[in-house]
């Protein structure tokens, strides 16, 4: 009896806390950076989802309920400890996919966050690229992609005009060398991709291979005037 209870206060004191809840973390979530209950409530896809319209990409969970109120908190007040837990757990079901493993071919992947052109940027590409890079090794290259030129907001916007409006918007300084590694496009969410496009057309322009996007929301498709498909 003594052995038990002693079991259960050392796993209580040495969890750590759920980054979401500060619930402590039980031995029914061995590594888990989420406690289960939270992976249920933000919907989390147990799989992952994927696609590849307009270009590969895999993401978390929908940008729906739980997930998409937290990632809306998370751009004015970025809690470092959650967006770890966050791409902690995008990484783990990575591991998993055949899809990811195919594309990337076994290398180490170039992570690029995609960066805003406001001044008060959004501070999520950058900060779950640094999450990712801890999981999945590879290197960051963060001032790789640059904007070229301000974009209006798009939320309002259909497929059409958030391709004028992304086209032409990025630019890179860097050509790639000789057997570069394949660039990952970081970002917090993707809606119709052309934000995304645009940012890989300006990489391949400079010789960069495009491996696809990382995020961790996809907009559901009625949100979205993108037509899409799992993979």
């Amino acid at each position: 009896m003594l052995t038990v209870l002693w079991q259960g206060l050392r796993d209580l004191i040495s969890l750590s806390p759920c980054p979401r809840c500060r619930r402590a973390l039980t031995t029914s979530d061995p590594a888990a950076s989420l406690c289960s209950d939270c992976q249920h409530d933000l919907q989390l896809s147990r799989a992952g989802l994927q696609g590849h319209r307009p270009l590969s990409w895999w993401a978390l969970g929908w940008y729906d309920g739980e997930l998409r109120r937290l990632l809306l908190q998370l751009r004015p007040q970025p809690r470092p400890e959650l967006i770890e837990a966050l791409g902690e757990q995008l990484s783990r079901r990575l591991a998993c996919n055949l899809s990811w493993q195919e594309q990337i071919g076994g290398a180490s992947p170039v992570l690029v966050p995609i960066p805003s052109w406001k001044r008060r940027s959004n501070p999520l590409p950058q900060r779950l690229s640094q999450a990712l890079l801890k999981q999945l090794g590879g290197q960051e290259h963060p001032l790789l992609l640059q904007r070229s030129r301000a974009t209006v907001g798009q939320h309002h916007l259909n497929r059409a005009l958030r391709q004028s409006n992304q086209a032409g918007s990025f630019a890179v300084q860097v050509p790639a060398p000789r057997q570069a590694a394949p660039v990952v496009l970081v970002d917090d969410i993707l809606t119709s991709g052309a934000t995304a496009s645009a940012a890989a057309m300006a990489l391949e322009q400079q010789g960069w291979t495009v491996a696809g996007l990382l995020c961790l929301a996809r907009t559901p498709q009625r949100r979205s005037s993108q037509p899409w498909a799992m993979v």
